[in-house]
């Protein structure tokens, strides 16, 4: 993947994000966690336009661990919102937290390798 593949993944993350956190019950604890999810989840997309724009490596190399710990926060809210039984929308919910694994893996990978390039 290219870093545009990339960019463009995260956005369409960002948007399932947002569409599951329209679908989470309005209780106390939805409302809750579909805020956390769309601080969280829209995140990483924003976190990694940054980091295009990095001014030197370990800016670069930081930037792209904000964009994991986004996801990896994003993840957590998202297994709660399983677990709690919140969203009205379970296939949603299971789409979200699939996406965000491989994403989890992918920047794992890309910290790892922006780590090496140094």
């Amino acid at each position: 993947m290219n870093r545009k593949d990339l960019e463009e993944r995260l956005i369409k993350f960002a948007v399932l994000i947002i569409e599951l956190s329209q679908n989470l019950k309005n209780t106390r604890a939805g409302n809750h966690l579909s805020g956390q999810i769309v601080r969280s989840g829209t995140s990483p997309a924003l976190n990694y336009g940054e980091a295009q724009s990095a001014e030197s490596h370990k800016d670069f190399v930081h930037k792209i661990k904000v964009v994991l710990k986004e996801l990896r926060e994003t993840h957590i809210n998202l297994r709660i919102i399983n677990y709690a039984d919140l969203s009205q929308d379970k296939n949603l919910t299971f789409l979200a937290i699939g996406e965000c694994d491989e994403l989890i893996s992918i920047y794992v990978k890309s910290v790892k390798t922006a780590r090496k390039d140094k």
